[in-house]
């Protein structure tokens, strides 16, 4: 148990009584990041102007041919309409959070990644505005990554900004 100083109750009361909550942390713990449906997803996505295809033509989780954005994070999703916004180019996803691409804590199916379809606009944007890491990959300010794969850019959203 901690004890609060007596200086700091007095700031904590006021706290609790202007927004009538209480927040109790123990270590440092970050929370689960917030997952979006399909048709949440998509609405998203496309009341931006950002199209969505599929080689399946379907949008099936558990099918590699389809693209899925089941489960996508809501951060990633935001992070898709930033880039869009600060582009200026057209966007189209042809990959989500479908099965079949590369595992890990950062995966298209734990909802951090997006495939994009390489257009002139979309490299020449991130090519002129995010650092070059090597190996055919960019890095944003925001700390989001950009790989230039052999027809599509597969980007990891750490964060929502581009």
């Amino acid at each position: 148990m901690r004890i609060v100083p007596r200086a700091l109750f007095g700031a904590i009361s006021a706290l609790i009584i202007a927004t009538g909550s209480v927040v109790v942390t123990a270590g440092s713990a970050s929370a689960a990041p917030a997952k979006l449906s399909q048709s949440q997803a998509s609405s998203q996505l496309g009341a931006a102007g950002i199209r969505v295809t599929s080689s399946g033509g379907c949008t099936t989780r558990s099918n590699s041919s389809c693209t899925s954005l089941s489960q996508v994070n809501a951060a990633t999703i935001q992070g898709a309409v930033t880039l869009k916004n600060a582009s200026g180019c057209a966007l189209t996803v042809t990959g989500g959070t479908e099965v079949g691409h590369a595992s890990g804590t950062y995966s298209h199916y734990n909802g951090y990644k997006l495939d994009f379809a390489i257009t002139s606009c979309l490299t020449n944007y991130i090519t002129g505005n995010f650092t070059s890491i090597g190996g055919s990959k960019w890095k944003a300010g925001s700390g989001n990554i950009y790989y230039s794969e052999s027809n599509h850019w597969d980007v990891t959203f750490y964060s929502c900004g581009c």
